[in-house]
């Protein structure tokens, strides 16, 4: 839906009618506003609907019946009520089975609460105030607008984290995306199954000198297979480095005083090796050289020279193949820094000729392609003012393009900002400032209120769908009839995830571009998997990857509604299978000799070669688990080995 006027209906005074106190009870509403005296009826609201948990007391109780396809809003957010903490939830399937269907806690201003919902002709939904935080009474208000195209709505799920949630993504390469939460000596991941739900594994650590007190980065920096972890605290930067099959985590602390704001894994020099980024509060910013061997060197300088940098984020914004840097700032000096990437070791601000170097005062930005044109736009967001940036990028210049996109009318601030397609349209939406911002396709944006806040986002149970860790609770994605594609990258010359690559899809919709990152925002890390909303359509006609190391796959024709797994290299097509982890190739780049093992050993196992265009080029069998690939030309090739009975395969390169 583009341009769209909004029919809004209220009423014209406030109805003094108290709500009953049982859901059997509910006083029946429509449109207009509502006082309720007090909240203390005797059922409390249970399922929980909105965040913050349990520990209400009293409930009381609305129903409300659509008389048409609409949408509603409920909301306490009225200057009437400014002072009170209110939290309600909304549900379906009646009294005798109630369903989560919207809700909220403190999304409208100050601790006031809002949500807006799609309802449909005929249904019933009762809507339920409790006293998580106040007995207090309060006014409330009802309005209905035309349906929202592709809403999207969040179930609430308890889920058993232990410490502070921080991270969703794949720790273990099986290509799900798991709930990572870390405290001072341990790291408690919930490993998603295929066939749905978690289990739960943790890991102590040695203490760590830094806890992940203000964010949390995960890659995986010696190339073994498993996610390593990066936390930036108040105080230094420590490293949490995964063993060989990711049962334990050795501690790696640096004593350089740093005031870690956000972190991320990337490959600066783009030598294959990802490196370590923290923006450092008050003084320039820090980075940590990955030598090859996953030992990484201290450094200082070169990325902004000044305090105040509260969030970056790795994007190459011209489009030329390598990862820029830019960092929104706040504080001591607000002025936003975008670092252009030379190709040659060395970058350039150049945020002063492209309209960034103001003082904004922001924590964090969020780059997508919002009109799929090929290039990354960026709305730099406000943390501390009402005034928010959307920079359309014109080819490597930008153009301000906030007035008319919907940021112009959005009030709220958050630290947090970030971009995904949430409701699988095929249009990049935005998370932040209390709502979440739809997209339309042209740089315009339909907003809308969701009970989640900002968190890590990914598919928690591999629908296609994204969802959002808040603590403990992940709000599942009710999906709605939207195809989709999920790509997931190997590096084999790049670094192992694929970290900086660009995946473009192209599809019936048009064209499509994500860059892999880690690290997003402000605080949180997010699923490494590139995600598409692929809308209606029902094929995918070509996916192109381009590799940090200048290598390009193409992929014609892939199935959707799943994951496609893309080894660096292997533009035929063919992919990795389920258990790569089970095979190990090194060195790589290989010379002469090529070693290949598996869980239980390769010994004398017969393998086979194949060339990046899939020709057999090498048959014969190990000797002690060696290959001799002496006679092989430079470039990228496939080994297949039986393994168990499967049959694997994995990408490496000859120099």
């Amino acid at each position: 839906m583009k341009h769209t006027t909004l029919l809004l209906l209220t009423s014209l005074g406030t109805f003094p009618l108290a709500a009953q106190n049982t859901c059997s009870t509910a006083l029946p509403i429509t449109v207009g506003t509502f006082a309720v005296t007090a909240v203390n009826g005797t059922q409390v609201p249970l399922p929980i609907c909105a965040t913050n948990g349990a520990g209400a007391t009293a409930g009381e109780w609305y129903s409300y019946t659509a008389t048409a396809d609409l949408n509603v809003t409920v909301s306490t957010s009225l200057p009437i009520n400014a002072g009170i903490d209110t939290r309600f939830h909304v549900y379906t399937g009646g009294c005798a089975a109630l369903a989560c269907h919207a809700g909220d806690d403190d999304s409208g201003s100050g601790t006031l609460s809002t949500a807006s919902f799609n309802v449909t002709t005929g249904t019933t939904y009762l809507i339920a105030f409790d006293n998580r935080w106040s007995s207090a009474g309060f006014t409330f208000q009802v309005s209905e607008t035309i349906p929202v195209q592709n809403a999207v709505t969040f179930l609430p799920q308890a889920l058993p984290t232990n410490g502070t949630t921080m991270c969703v993504v794949d720790m273990n390469g099986d290509h799900l995306d798991d709930v990572v939460s870390t405290s001072t000596s341990l790291i408690h991941i919930l490993k998603q199954q295929a066939l749905g739900g978690f289990v739960a594994q943790s890991i102590t650590t040695t203490p760590a000198d830094n806890t992940a007190s203000w964010s949390l980065a995960a890659g995986d920096f010696d190339n073994n297979g498993f996610n390593d972890l990066l936390y930036g605290g108040g105080g230094g930067v420590t490293f949490m480095k995964a063993n060989v099959d990711g049962t334990a985590f050795t501690e790696v602390s640096y004593p350089q005083y740093v005031f870690s704001q956000r972190s991320n894994f990337v490959d600066i020099n783009n030598d294959g090796n990802l490196d370590g980024f923290v923006c450092h509060d008050v003084d320039a910013n820090v980075y940590y050289l990955n030598d090859g061997t996953g030992n990484l060197v201290y450094n200082q300088g070169g990325f902004g020279p000044t305090c105040g940098n509260y969030g970056s984020i790795w994007v190459d914004y011209d489009s030329d193949g390598d990862v820029d840097i830019f960092v929104a700032k706040c504080g001591c000096d607000p002025v936003d820094i975008l670092y252009q990437n030379n190709g040659n070791g060395t970058f350039t601000n150049v945020a002063p000729a492209l309209g960034f170097a103001d003082s904004h005062q922001s924590w964090s930005s969020a780059w997508g392609d919002y009109d799929n044109d090929g290039d990354m736009d960026v709305l730099v967001g406000s943390s501390s003012s009402n005034v928010h940036k959307l920079m359309r990028n014109n080819g490597g210049t930008f153009v301000n393009v906030t007035i008319g996109s919907g940021f112009d009318l959005l009030g709220g601030q958050s630290i947090e900002w970030t971009t995904h397609d949430f409701n699988n349209d095929g249009w990049l939406d935005i998370l932040g400032g209390g709502a979440l911002m739809l997209g339309n396709g042209d740089l315009t944006f339909q907003q809308v209120t969701i009970t989640p806040t900002n968190g890590p986002i990914g598919d928690l149970n591999n629908d296609g769908f994204l969802d959002i860790m808040n603590s403990a609770t992940a709000f599942v994605n009710d999906g709605n009839d939207n195809h989709y594609l999920k790509v997931f990258t190997v590096g084999t010359v790049s670094n192992l995830n694929g970290i900086g690559a660009e995946v473009e899809v192209t599809s019936a919709l048009g064209t499509q571009i994500r860059q892999v990152r880690s690290g997003d925002g402000f605080r949180y890390m997010s699923s490494m998997t590139a995600h598409f909303g692929l809308g209606a359509d029902t094929q995918v006609d070509q996916v192109i990857i381009r590799w940090p190391s200048g290598i390009v796959d193409i992929i014609d024709q892939p199935s959707i509604d799943g994951t496609l797994v893309v080894e660096e290299g292997l533009f035929t097509g063919v992919t990795e299978t389920p258990s790569t982890n089970d095979l190990a190739l090194y060195p790589v780049p290989a010379t002469d000799v090529l070693y290949v093992s598996t869980t239980s050993g390769s010994g004398n196992s017969a393998v086979r070669v194949l060339d990046a265009t899939g020709k057999l080029v090498l048959q014969r069998s190990l000797v002690n688990g060696q290959l001799d690939v002496s006679g092989l030309n430079s470039g990228m090739y496939l080994l297949e080995v039986k393994h168990q009975g499967e049959l694997l395969r994995r990408a490496f390169s000859k120099e």
